[in-house]
């Protein structure tokens, strides 16, 4: 295999979230036991839309988008100056800290966009990139895409809310070491982890005594659920002169077919962004950049009602795989569970193409988010609520069937 072969088959891209895994049933027959179990196909690789309205409004203020014409398509490539001005007011109100819309906000294809950008701007050949394991399934294929040597920070997320959280001592001993960079997820994606306050303050700290470019992903920071707190690293007192937050409308909101992200932070990395995005996709969608006049505006109790539905699943699902035995953290955020499977006596990889070819439920495997948690799988749980929870009680009895 040619180094460029090598370097696009670390992107694995038949197992990320979203895509469809093609499968030959006759490849599973020899280890198929019990029959089709019914019910509704449910796909947990990534939120349903169709069970959560986008946020209102955002329809008609796209329309306008696309009224508007030329004038709205072929905007600047980090966005529309004037909806860029609205966000990033709204950014600064949120996160404590002011953003400067002209040179530290840039609009993207989506958070996935902004986090190709935000390492395409920070990462070379070599260079020492810490990243917390389990974390967001891309960071590690695009460090090694473009060329970066990965330094793992364990990730403890079992166990009660104290417990969790980055190792600190690994971190410290990294950035000793020479990392240049640090990207993670804050709530963390797959697990619902929220990195506490105490932690992202040392992070921070740390990061600033190390001189460490730090990119926090913070997709799912507005949806915390009840009694959880929330730090942004960008408010801290001391913190990374070097520092790039991503967010955007996505799963909370049901804004995720818009393909919308911002990034906001160290102007100089926002710059090298914008170059980068000129080339790749010119400029996030130039109607689709209008809904963003409705994100952090939306009517009063709409996101707390939001909240409680997903809470609502979080819990149902939570009970059935914690009365089956699975070890499985309860999310502080988002919308994700990671419940860890029992010995089987199939591969993880056999039992996630059997589990939707005979329960027609599909999930994400855990050796997406880290070598070490294969015997985990994800599940984005912003689905109708009752499809869910049936699905789920279809995934234990998949497990009963193939318990070793």
């Amino acid at each position: 295999m040619s180094n460029l072969e090598a370097k696009f088959a670390r992107l694995g891209a038949e197992n990320a979230p979203g895509q469809e895994v093609r499968q030959n049933a006759d490849d599973l027959r020899s280890v198929m036991r019990g029959d089709i179990l019914p019910g509704i196909p449910v796909d947990f690789s990534h939120g349903d839309v169709d069970a959560f309205e986008p946020t209102p409004g955002a329809r008609a203020a796209w329309e306008e988008g696309f009224d508007a014409g030329g004038a709205q398509a072929y905007t600047e490539y980090r966005g529309s100056g004037a909806i860029r001005d609205d966000v990033a007011a709204s950014l600064a109100a949120f996160t404590g800290a002011p953003v400067d819309p002209v040179d530290e906000l840039i609009i993207t294809p989506g958070t996935q966009g902004a986090l190709f950008l935000a390492l395409g701007a920070v990462v070379d050949r070599g260079t020492r990139v810490a990243i917390m394991e389990p974390d967001y399934f891309a960071n590690r294929k695009l460090v090694a895409f473009f060329g970066g040597e990965i330094m793992p920070i364990a990730l403890h997320y079992q166990g009660h809310a104290p417990q969790r959280g980055p190792d600190l001592g690994q971190l410290q001993a990294a950035f000793e070491a020479g990392a240049e960079v640090l990207v993670f997820s804050t709530p963390n994606n797959p697990t619902g982890v929220v990195t506490q306050d105490t932690a992202i303050n040392e992070i921070a700290r740390l990061a600033a005594e190390y001189n460490v470019t730090v990119i926090v992903d913070q997709l799912y920071s507005r949806l915390l659920y009840s009694g959880e707190s929330y730090t942004h690293m960008r408010a801290c007192a001391e913190r990374p002169k070097n520092l790039i937050t991503i967010m955007g409308p996505s799963k909370t909101e049901s804004l995720s077919g818009f393909r919308l992200g911002v990034a906001f932070g160290s102007a100089p990395l926002i710059e090298r962004m914008e170059k980068l995005q000129a080339i790749v996709s010119l400029r996030a969608a130039g109607y689709s950049q209008a809904s963003l006049k409705t994100w952090f505006h939306e009517p009063d109790g709409w996101m707390e009602d939001r909240i409680a539905q997903h809470q609502a699943i979080r819990d149902d699902l939570l009970a059935i795989f914690q009365a089956a035995g699975f070890a499985t953290a309860c999310p502080q955020a988002g919308s994700y569970l990671f419940p860890q499977l029992p010995e089987l006596v199939v591969s993880p990889e056999v039992f996630v193409r059997l589990l939707r070819l005979q329960a027609g439920v599909t999930v994400t495997p855990g050796s997406e988010f880290a070598p070490h948690t294969a015997h985990s799988i994800r599940l984005n749980f912003s689905q109708d609520h009752m499809a869910a929870v049936a699905a789920a009680h279809r995934i234990v009895e998949m497990v009963e069937r193939y318990r070793a």
